[in-house]
């Protein structure tokens, strides 16, 4: 068996709202197969915490108070190149969406998902990149 298949996902989650961003950590940090290594309300210490600690995926929430998700956005794709990013997002959004794609995103979903298919959705990501 292939020893990539069996390691957890390493996931940063960037999200400004304090309840989701802790609800979704706790119930990621107990999921099988996942391994919560940061979670932060802000998009320029996400993005530092994603270049020192290298996550496989880093979960982002683009609808920000400050404005700033599309930009968080560009800096993740753009500087981090190695860690898949998905959106998850309160709201779909088709201009964003499309902008999200367009600027590498690797998924774009909505919080209502289920832990369990959002675990999965991680896992497929770096499943399919330990392939290549």
């Amino acid at each position: 068996m292939d020893r990539r298949n069996m390691s957890p996902a390493r996931l940063l989650i960037i999200d400004d709202h304090d309840t989701v961003r802790e609800a979704l950590a706790a119930r990621l940090s107990t999921a099988a197969g996942v391994d919560v290594v940061g979670c932060t309300g802000c998009w320029e210490t996400g993005l530092q915490e994603t270049l020192e600690l290298k996550p496989d995926v880093v979960l982002l929430e683009i609808k920000r108070v400050d404005g700033q998700g599309l930009e968080a956005l560009r800096g993740l794709t753009q500087q981090c190149p190695c860690s898949n990013v998905i959106v998850l997002t309160s709201y779909p959004d088709a201009e964003e969406r499309i902008e999200a794609r367009r600027m590498g995103v690797s998924r774009y979903l909505l919080k209502d998902i289920d832990t369990p298919q959002l675990v999965r959705e991680i896992r497929d990501i770096v499943r399919r990149n330990a392939l290549i």
